[in-house]
């Protein structure tokens, strides 16, 4: 895959990501780095993302992600490619959704 190649990625993050400002956190290194998408709290206690732009910058987001925000703990961060179900609502800037 070249720098140039879209890149859309489905991740689920576990961990301490609730109450932290982990979307908000995602939300700010995707806009940084011009990845579109959306991300959300679950109510099992994870964070929900897709990400979609460029493969690096993509991998940008995913490595901020492995790291979190300052409060956070991050347990395990599981990536697939994403549905593209899960693409056609996403948005540029990377949206931050309601719980679900």
């Amino acid at each position: 895959m070249t720098a140039a190649a879209t890149c859309r990625i489905h991740l689920l993050v576990s961990g301490r990501v609730h109450g932290v400002g982990f979307r908000y956190f995602v939300q700010q290194s995707a806009a940084a780095l011009g990845v579109a998408g959306w991300v959300r709290n679950l109510r099992d206690g994870r964070l929900e993302a897709v990400l979609i732009g460029p493969a690096e910058a993509v991998q940008a987001v995913l490595d901020q992600c492995g790291r979190g925000p300052r409060a956070s703990r991050i347990g395990e961060v599981v990536t697939r490619p994403a549905l593209p179900e899960e693409c056609q609502a996403a948005s540029s800037p990377l949206q931050v959704r309601a719980t679900q």
